[in-house]
């Protein structure tokens, strides 16, 4: 009920409906080439530089789109929580299953584009690789649920949070290779700071994907499983904190 809730609201009174959700693919992708590949000329490991940051924009698009929802899933929904009993969880649960729709759509625009290249005899080699797409939306599904829910945990009484994740979420956004390929960060920064590449989470994930569609990135299971491991333990803790803000957050919110 949710989920279709989710979908059909925002649609409503919209002319183009889901079109928009390959608007704003396109226009972002198509930003980023001109200032960080016509104007900051970036390389992008021979990838096309469209392809490339589109790539990583289908896949940001739906990190980002759960994370913000449900880092905001107790002030949203106060009205309903005040009123009837549910288990709070399937709020933040059906915002990462609406955004599977957005991301279907958008990784369609992707896959096309990606055919059109293939076609074109351009360097790109998808490989077996790309099947591991359902263990990485997974995996980004966890991740943004348990930051989702801590966040959402901690605004009911540090409302200053809402204003920290809108622009937070933007500088996290450039921390991930999306617009720039690992290799390129590894040649800028010092070796001894190397680690905190790999640190972030989503580094092996966008990695990964990129190896598996483009044929360019790092495949690396190990790294794959550190992701998964840290986003079942963020999810896990977002939970715990979760349920307990729940019982008692109507007092505060």
């Amino acid at each position: 009920m949710f989920v279709k809730r989710d979908i059909v609201t925002y649609y409503k009174q919209t002319i183009l409906g889901p079109l928009w959700f390959l608007i704003q693919p396109l226009i972002t992708s198509v930003v980023q080439f001109v200032i960080f590949d016509v104007i900051a000329d970036i390389q992008s490991d021979g990838v096309p530089y469209f392809l490339f940051v589109l790539a990583g924009n289908t896949l940001w698009s739906y990190f980002s789109e759960c994370f913000k929802s449900t880092s905001d899933t107790f002030k949203t929904n106060q009205s309903i929580f005040g009123k009837v009993y549910f288990p709070r969880v399937i709020m933040p649960l059906s915002v990462t299953v609406s955004s599977l729709l957005k991301f279907g759509i958008q990784f369609a625009l992707f896959i096309t584009v990606l055919l059109y290249c293939c076609y074109r005899g351009l360097d790109v080699h998808p490989n077996w690789t790309a099947l591991f797409i359902p263990f990485i939306l997974l995996t980004m599904a966890l991740l943004s649920l348990g930051f989702g829910m801590i966040i959402s945990s901690l605004t009911t009484k540090y409302r200053d949070l809402t204003f920290v994740v809108s622009f937070g979420i933007q500088l996290y956004m450039y921390v991930t290779p999306i617009i720039y390929p690992l290799s390129t960060a590894l040649e800028k920064v010092p070796e001894k700071w190397h680690w905190l590449l790999y640190a972030n989470p989503l580094t092996n994930l966008f990695e990964f994907f990129k190896y598996g569609f483009l044929g360019k990135g790092t495949f690396s299971i190990g790294g794959l499983l550190y992701s998964f491991a840290f986003s079942v333990i963020a999810f896990l803790l977002g939970l715990i904190i979760f349920n307990k803000t729940e019982k008692s957050f109507i007092d505060t919110v």
